[in-house]
């Protein structure tokens, strides 16, 4: 049975900074593509970043604050988020699929797999 738990979400004050995880089990990340979602209240779920072996990608909104991880060590992936914005409040998802990213990374349907979801909220 495969499994993405998150974890690591919370309030933070605007420009704080915050790492979300993803363990997974019954899957082996290293052989997936890792992506990771969010959905702030009334809007559609929306694609931040993925991790795979072919590289990492990143939406507009959060290239140069956001790096996405992977420790295969512990099956575990990771989004480290820095100067954080009122409107990066949502909850995050992570999703896994065995492929690549690719160009097309921010397609939900996709991934097959996903995990419960963590909410960030930005506030002062």
């Amino acid at each position: 049975q495969v499994r993405l738990v998150e974890s690591g979400g919370g309030l933070v004050q605007p420009g704080g900074s915050l790492r979300l995880s993803c363990a997974a089990s019954g899957i082996i990340l290293d052989y997936y593509a890792i992506v990771w979602f969010r959905q702030a209240p009334g809007k559609e779920r929306e694609g931040v970043s993925c991790f795979s072996s072919d590289g990492t990608y990143y939406a507009d909104a959060v290239k140069g604050r956001v790096a996405i991880s992977r420790d295969n060590a512990k099956n575990t992936a990771y989004l480290q988020m820095i100067s954080l914005k009122p409107e990066d409040t949502a909850v995050y998802y992570c999703a896994a699929e065995s492929a690549f990213c690719s160009s097309k990374w921010y397609l939900r349907g996709r991934y097959g797999y996903w995990g419960q979801g963590t909410q960030v909220t930005v506030s002062s």
